[in-house]
């Protein structure tokens, strides 16, 4: 019996797409696309938008193939365009909105909003949370960016980016303890004395 593969090494599939392969670079886009549309999601709320986002990055990332070298994770290189898409997208809708000051803002609407919703899966809490704080939370807990950087590609004071980090991090902890012991309460079965 032999063992037949599905799809062509990576390597085998880039340089194909390097040379415009429209075959190879549609297996690559099958490889990448889900994991890649959950990585837009976590910047972009909308599905529909996430998936715009998703469409144009790689779209940049086949026209910019060359410039991918085989040393690199080909993942990893496409993820950075992914999250540079994105935060482009937050920008030219406004999304955005950074402040430099270290103001505390709390929407109570918001923050009851999320404490008293049961049962919600954490993408769904991380995407209440307010937008900078968001974004912050995500280049660094999920990308791995340090503050620094944070910093420099939102155009924000290092502070600031430890601020929103703190706070999101702050709301996230809140909410998934009271979802935590709201669920272990209600697993309890009381019997009468």
């Amino acid at each position: 019996m032999t063992i037949r593969t599905l799809y062509p090494k990576e390597s085998e599939l880039i340089k194909k797409a390097k040379a415009d392969d429209r075959v190879a670079q549609l297996m690559l886009y099958n490889q990448h696309a889900q994991k890649m549309l959950a990585v837009t999601r976590y910047y972009v709320k909308d599905l529909q938008h996430a998936e715009d986002v998703l469409m144009i990055a790689f779209y940049k990332a086949f026209t910019r193939i060359h410039q991918f070298k085989n040393e690199i994770n080909f993942e990893g290189w496409l993820r950075k365009i992914i999250v540079h898409e994105a935060l482009s997208f937050l920008r030219k809708n406004s999304n955005l909105i950074v402040t430099t000051t270290d103001t505390t803002y709390e929407d109570k609407d918001y923050y009851e909003l999320v404490t008293e919703e049961d049962g919600e899966d954490i993408q769904q809490v991380i995407d209440r949370l307010p937008e900078n704080q968001k974004i912050v939370f995500v280049l660094y807990a999920i990308e791995g960016y340090s503050h620094q950087e944070i910093a420099k590609s939102l155009h924000i004071p290092i502070g600031t980016s430890k601020s929103y980090l703190s706070r999101a991090r702050e709301k996230l902890q809140k909410k998934l303890h009271k979802t935590y012991f709201k669920k272990k309460w209600k697993s309890i079965k009381l019997t009468p004395l």
